[in-house]
């Protein structure tokens, strides 16, 4: 890679960030009626928070999904952190905005704006010293393999084969749907997927909390057994960690039951794998929008290597197909819809997957994304543009 003038290693001696701006961008659903369900949420719009650090003539950007309000939390608690720190060590400033957090609120939109102010550090780091993120981190892997992610409940049959079935033609070996908000009409459903799909991809389903323990445990050994599902999210809230065991207790051998996308602090995943009957989860998932950035991702990733449980990445896949590359017991990454076309919406630099999974552009510094600002300009919320 040929080196930028003003990077490489001395760039980050004394470097300081200079300074922060935070921006914020609602995007309209493409659902029916510009609307999408699952189990237990109704939408509109998908809300991206986008925050920016800059220092010696060169920008990073982070972003986390969430209300408006995470960015007024980045602006006002954690830039004053973070603006005249050093650029050299993330970590140090995820610790020092951990600490200013604490009688503001650490999990929740806290959470998602410390991660998303995290991954803008790592970014800015990275094309200081002229590499992509990806060999900034201590990878494991080159690739992310993905899992196809949609399949709204307010979907017709025929929207929602046809969504599935093209992940699978595109080489995505699995793919998910969003179930459980009418029980009674998944049967329906899945058997459209299923045909759609044929019989080799992999079925996931993802309930979203919407079931009680005895509904989800019927419905899991309906879902393995009629319709070859292998992997069950969130059958029931994930704070119910007695429920989420039983079903991995007493759930088909064969069906991994997953949660961790609400998990916002390193205890929240310790509860999850942590018990005296041993983990409540078959297969632990992190957001890195959410559960504090890439340094979050790291701490987690130590976490499910020493319970010898993989690791999924969920949505973010710009951020996440480099993040997730730094987890040795990585499964896959949630290439969700919603994300997919906001990011492109938003970015230069976006990545495609290719053999049915995401590979870091390193080719790129940092992330590689650039802003489109011309086109981000209509759905701004926060923020101004820059000049």
């Amino acid at each position: 890679m040929t080196s930028v003038p003003g990077t490489g290693p001395k760039a980050l001696d004394g470097c300081e960030v200079a300074s922060v701006d935070v921006h914020a961008f609602e995007v309209p659903t493409d659902g029916p009626g510009g609307r999408e369900q699952d189990g237990t949420l109704e939408w509109d719009s998908t809300t991206l928070v986008l925050v920016r650090v800059h220092a010696a003539g060169r920008t990073g950007l982070g972003y986390t999904y969430g209300d408006v309000s995470a960015a007024s939390f980045a602006r006002s608690v954690l830039a004053p952190v973070v603006q005249g720190g050093p650029v050299s060590s993330p970590p140090a400033l995820w610790e020092r905005m951990g600490a200013r957090m604490r009688n503001a609120g650490r999990p929740g939109a806290g959470a998602m704006a410390l991660s998303a102010v995290d991954v803008a550090l790592w970014d800015l780091k990275a094309r200081l010293l002229d590499l992509p993120l990806v060999h900034l981190l201590p990878a494991h892997h080159d690739r992310v393999p993905v899992y196809g992610s949609g399949g709204f409940t307010n979907y017709p049959p025929d929207r929602l084969a046809d969504q599935l079935a093209g992940w699978v033609e595109q080489g995505i070996g699995r793919v998910k749907l969003k179930t459980s908000r009418v029980p009674e009409d998944d049967p329906r459903r899945l058997t459209a997927v299923r045909r759609a799909v044929g019989d080799g991809p992999e079925l996931f389903a993802d309930a979203n909390g919407a079931l009680g323990r005895k509904e989800a445990l019927y419905w899991a050994h309906r879902f393995h057994d009629e319709w070859d599902v292998r992997w069950f999210e969130e059958p029931v809230g994930s704070a119910d960690l007695e429920g989420l065991r039983m079903l991995r207790e007493r759930g088909p051998a064969r069906l991994e039951v997953a949660a961790g996308e609400y998990a916002f602090t390193a205890q929240d995943f310790a509860n999850l794998v942590d018990g005296p009957r041993g983990p409540a989860v078959d297969c632990l998932q992190a957001d890195v929008t959410r559960c504090g950035g890439i340094t979050g991702v790291l701490e987690v990733a130590g976490l499910s290597g020493a319970r010898h449980l993989d690791l999924s990445a969920h949505c973010a896949p710009a951020v996440s197909a480099h993040a997730f590359c730094a987890v040795r017991r990585l499964r896959h990454l949630e290439y969700f819809h919603d994300h997919v076309r906001v990011e492109r919406l938003l970015f230069d630099g976006t990545l495609s997957p290719e053999d049915g999974a995401l590979r870091p552009d390193t080719g790129r510094p940092g992330l590689g994304l650039e802003v489109r600002w011309a086109d981000a300009e209509p759905y701004r919320v926060h923020g101004t543009r820059p000049a």
